[in-house]
């Protein structure tokens, strides 16, 4: 089982923004606490408080147990962090990260391509370059073949990393 320490959880938190990093630091020093505490103690407003306690619980980072004001009869909610979903969310972000790289490198690696070197112009696959007729469709300049060797080995080595990062991971 893999536990989440404070940075882990502020990094992941912070995947959620800057509200939940503040949120997720405050579940962090309770047991459990209700949106309305957090927010008053976040000075976030309510509203944007249960969004991102919503977001941080569709993923299970966070808990809630659900109990009624004996006074109004309303629902009052009290929410807790799971620190022990964290590690599995993290794993789950690798490993859709790294279908991501293996899409690219594959898509790099199966495509030619051709730019007109300017800043600002996007390189073209072959197919989109030839239908340009090699000219650039933003400034008109002549486009030439761009090797694309260092994107794919950056690639390649940032999924050789994550490959690595999982294998020594284990929920």
């Amino acid at each position: 089982m893999v536990f989440a320490n404070d940075e882990t959880l502020t990094n992941v938190a912070a995947l959620f923004g800057e509200d939940a990093v503040r949120v997720v630091d405050i579940l962090g020093k309770v047991e459990e606490i209700t949106d309305i505490q957090i927010a008053d103690q976040s000075e976030i407003r309510l509203n944007i408080v249960r969004k991102t306690l919503y977001k941080l619980y569709d993923h299970s980072l966070v808990g809630l147990r659900q109990s009624r004001d004996k006074e109004t009869g309303w629902f009052v909610y009290h929410w807790r962090l799971q620190p022990d979903q964290f590690g599995g969310f993290i794993i789950n972000r690798k490993r859709h990260v790294l279908e991501k790289l293996e899409s690219r490198l594959g898509y790099e690696t199966s495509h030619e391509f051709y730019s007109c070197q300017t800043t600002g112009c996007r390189r073209l696959p072959f197919e989109e370059a030839f239908g340009f007729l090699f000219k650039c469709p933003t400034c008109n300049k002549l486009m030439k073949y761009f090797n694309n060797n260092q994107i794919i080995e950056v690639i390649t080595r940032k999924i050789n990393q994550i490959q690595k990062e999982l294998s020594n991971q284990s929920v």
